[in-house]
């Protein structure tokens, strides 16, 4: 579980470092491999060896083991917890439902973008929440929205995340770069295609054109 705890730890790291709006929005399955969680450029951070151990683990998010996220449509959903339980799962579902969405969890999304702080509320979303029993004397509680960052504007703060390191950056003040590694916290972009880059990348993840850095 400890694998799948931090594989989606990191998805919520990086959107949170670059369009942290997209957190409460359903994700491609596609997209979590190609973009927002590359295998390549997460290697380290994923501490996974090979990149069929990568597509075991986003298999295992898909199918809701852990509760961590739900697939949608349900058929798919059902198949990816089918391939889960096989003593030989079959890994290409991943490429072939690369259109299903992944919703994250909101209880799960909570801590892990504030870890240090105990949680304690009913998920709004309730496909993993386990049912409740039934008090006809009392009403209904009412779900907690999740209060889900916004996409940061031009000329706002940088994220409260480091980039490179996931170290927490100081709120509240311009910061050019991280305190703790050093990295410059300003997007870059493809000179090609114009994609997002993250600092220790050296090619583009969508064209593969290289990517210069002085």
């Amino acid at each position: 579980m400890e694998d799948l705890s931090r594989f989606f730890r990191q998805i919520v790291r990086n959107l949170a470092a670059t369009d942290p709006a997209r957190l409460g929005s359903p994700l491609p399955v596609g997209e979590i491999r190609r973009t927002i969680l590359p295998y390549r450029a997460n290697r380290r951070a994923l501490q996974l060896e090979t990149s069929e151990d990568y597509e075991l683990v986003l298999l295992r998010l898909c199918a809701g083991e852990g509760g961590f996220a739900h697939t949608e449509p349900d058929d798919v959903h059902v198949k990816f917890s089918a391939e889960a339980l096989s003593t030989n799962p079959d890994l290409t579902i991943v490429h072939r439902h690369e259109n299903a969405t992944v919703i994250l969890n909101e209880e799960q999304l909570a801590r892990a973008l504030d870890p240090t702080r105990e949680v304690a509320f009913a998920p709004s979303d309730q496909r993993f929440a386990p049912p409740a029993p039934e008090q006809p004397a009392s009403p209904p509680a009412q779900p907690t929205p999740l209060k889900v960052p916004r996409k940061p504007q031009a000329g706002s703060p940088p994220p409260a995340i480091c980039r490179a390191c996931s170290g927490k950056l100081p709120l509240g003040r311009s910061v050019k770069f991280c305190p703790h590694c050093g990295t410059s916290q300003a997007l870059t972009h493809c000179p090609q295609c114009g994609t997002e880059l993250e600092p220790a990348w050296r090619h583009c993840v969508t064209c593969g054109a290289p990517v210069r850095r002085d």
